[in-house]
């Protein structure tokens, strides 16, 4: 009777807390845990980030480690404590993590305003729009964006969406799955230091090294069941050939199974060389096809990418509903 009760308020809080994303997406008046995270994780940087390399990966690992397990020990104390004041109190505040964690409608709305800051296709080459674009693109990805010409912004704006689908989306609910909220806000401390400090760089090569490698395990199955939702979503054979063909040609462990899914659902090439900070990056590509892409193709990815959210929605349940798991 208990473990019903129990199964039942994780859902509800699940449920909740993905209806709220679907409704508000990332509104800025609303408090948002992870920018505390980030303001810690710069806080910790200045700090710590300098001398010796090996001095600056012993305290890169240290602060990564200590931030992770802080989070989940937080979140754990705040579930408590809350379930001892009211079970309803401790289903709102797992809401609000689940809520705070998930980026799903504010990514489709990112790549969206990318496609409309071009419009339907007829003035690519418009020097206005293209810098109106390459602006709104630069929000959402590392690359620069000063070169991009049409083609290349919407297929890199195509590439995010399914990368941070895994990050974003997939990544937290696959951890909530197995350890509720404070896991799940685990991983998104995860993902922020690795946003913030796990770069190649001559100030983060060894401070964020760590934090990096981190990264890598905790979205290592996400990133894998992300491309298996987006072929299954699209209905795809394709896309599970791309991701067999595909899945490692990238330079992280992890984005190019997603980005690999949704080139082959699409038949797009992604991948190819970019520029990183001035610097010109070789990377392969993810299919064969050089095909313009059409304006309405974020239709169809943002299809795609609502029904994998529906399907992890439902296998995320499903965890909760069949294995012994932690309350929220």
């Amino acid at each position: 009777m208990l473990l019903s009760a129990l199964q039942s308020f994780s859902l509800s809080a699940l449920l909740l807390g993905v209806a709220l994303d679907l409704a508000l997406g990332d509104p800025r008046w609303l408090p948002h845990p992870i920018v505390g995270y980030g303001r810690a994780i710069a806080w910790g940087e200045r700090k710590l980030n300098h001398g010796s390399s090996r001095a600056r990966f012993f305290k890169g690992a240290a602060l990564t480690l200590f931030l992770v397990a802080v989070t989940y020990t937080v979140w754990l104390a705040a579930l408590a404590l809350a379930a001892r004041a009211h079970t309803a109190a401790a289903v709102a505040l797992a809401a609000f993590g689940v809520f705070t964690a998930l980026a799903h409608r504010t990514l489709i709305a990112e790549c969206r305003a990318v496609f409309r800051a071009l419009g339907d296709g007829t003035r690519d080459h418009d020097p206005g729009t293209l810098d109106a674009a390459r602006r709104q693109l630069a929000r959402i990805v590392g690359r620069d964006t000063a070169r991009l010409d049409a083609r290349q912004i919407r297929t890199a704006a195509l590439e995010t969406l399914a990368e941070n689908l895994s990050d974003g989306v997939v990544a937290p609910l696959f951890w909530y799955a197995l350890g509720g909220v404070p896991a799940m806000m685990a991983c998104k401390m995860v993902n922020t230091l690795d946003s913030m400090i796990g770069h190649h760089d001559d100030r983060h090569e060894f401070f964020g090294k760590t934090a990096a490698r981190l990264d890598d395990a905790v979205n290592y199955l996400p990133a894998r069941l992300t491309a298996l939702l987006l072929a299954l979503a699209a209905r795809s054979p394709r896309a599970l050939r791309f991701v067999a063909r595909y899945g490692r040609a990238h330079a992280s462990p992890n984005a190019g199974y997603p980005e690999a899914a949704l080139a082959g659902a699409l038949d797009l090439r992604f991948g190819g060389p970019n520029y990183y900070d001035g610097e010109l990056v070789e990377k392969p590509f993810i299919g064969r096809n050089p095909r313009a892409v059409r304006p309405a193709e974020i239709d169809t990815a943002a299809r795609h990418a609502h029904v994998t959210l529906a399907l992890m929605v439902l296998l995320t349940a499903a965890a909760r509903l069949l294995l012994p798991l932690p309350f929220c």
